[in-house]
């Protein structure tokens, strides 16, 4: 009896602490800091938006979405710890949004674009993939 304890007690153990299989065409990502990723320029402008009251609306806080200012979900493949900011406006509203993605007071611009470097840096360019 001792000994089909024992068999069956070393065959839970290594069925319970066994590493997890992965297939070798999965890749592994790295992530060596935990700061968040620092978000692209896609304008050194801002967005003259009109927004409708109490629509929910996603500001693009990484700067990858082909959509600027609004989210288009770039963020989860380009820029993994970023998320876009959603509000409500009360009314109906024309509003000038963040295009630098620097600002303060987000989504709304409060004029960092005009500081020097978002001047000085160079604007991100969208690519296919």
């Amino acid at each position: 009896m001792n000994t089909l304890v024992t068999k069956l007690h070393h065959k839970w153990l290594r069925l319970t602490f066994r590493q997890p299989r992965i297939a070798a065409s999965v890749a592994l990502k790295v992530h060596l800091s935990t700061r968040p990723p620092e978000p692209v320029i896609p304008s050194k402008k801002p967005f003259k938006v009109e927004l409708v009251g109490g629509k929910r609306y996603s500001w693009c806080t990484c700067g990858h979405s082909k959509k600027q200012p609004f989210c288009d979900g770039a963020h989860k493949s380009k820029a993994q710890g970023l998320s876009p900011l959603r509000f409500v406006p009360e009314k109906d509203t024309t509003v000038w949004l963040c295009g630098c993605k620097y600002t303060n007071n987000p989504p709304y611009c409060d004029g960092t674009h005009k500081q020097d470097f978002i001047v000085s840096a160079a604007l991100h360019e969208h690519t296919d993939s």
